[in-house]
């Protein structure tokens, strides 16, 4: 098995199985690069982080949307859903995080989530009414507030 090393302005020298990369055919929205891997630092965070493999400097962190919206759906258009050849049970699906200096300002983008599929991932929009840009990622902090 092949690996690719990186040297993280996050987390130093990483070596990323090459069958790990995912490879964003459009991209990222706002970010350059087409080449990123998943990279945890605790398996038993509910989040982790999308690493450039591209741009060392860049890695966003992400969650599985349903660790904190049970509710959440994910509704594409029928042009995005064109991209995921996948059956939808197949699909990985996460949301990009907005960390602040307090949990009360940490926010998911619901409106953008980003799906990954046999080696390919795709950040699509979201149409569902319920899928806001930030949403709070602890609501009850923030009501408490």
């Amino acid at each position: 098995m092949s690996t690719l090393t990186i040297d993280s302005s996050r987390f130093g020298t990483l070596e990323i199985a090459s069958a790990d990369v995912i490879e964003f055919p459009a991209g990222l929205i706002g970010l350059g690069g087409r080449q990123y891997a998943l990279v945890t630092q605790d398996g038993d965070s509910a989040f982790c982080w999308l690493h450039s493999i591209d741009d060392p400097s860049i890695a966003l962190p992400v969650t599985n949307p349903w660790n904190f919206f049970a509710d959440y759906s994910v509704d594409v258009s029928d042009e995005a859903s064109q991209a995921i050849t996948s059956d939808a049970a197949d699909v990985a699906v996460f949301v990009t995080i907005r960390a602040g200096a307090e949990l009360s300002d940490f926010y998911a983008n619901l409106r953008a989530p980003i799906l990954i599929a046999d080696g390919q991932g795709h950040q699509v929009i979201n149409e569902s009414p319920d899928a806001p840009v930030r949403a709070p990622l602890f609501p009850a902090i923030v009501a408490a507030a």
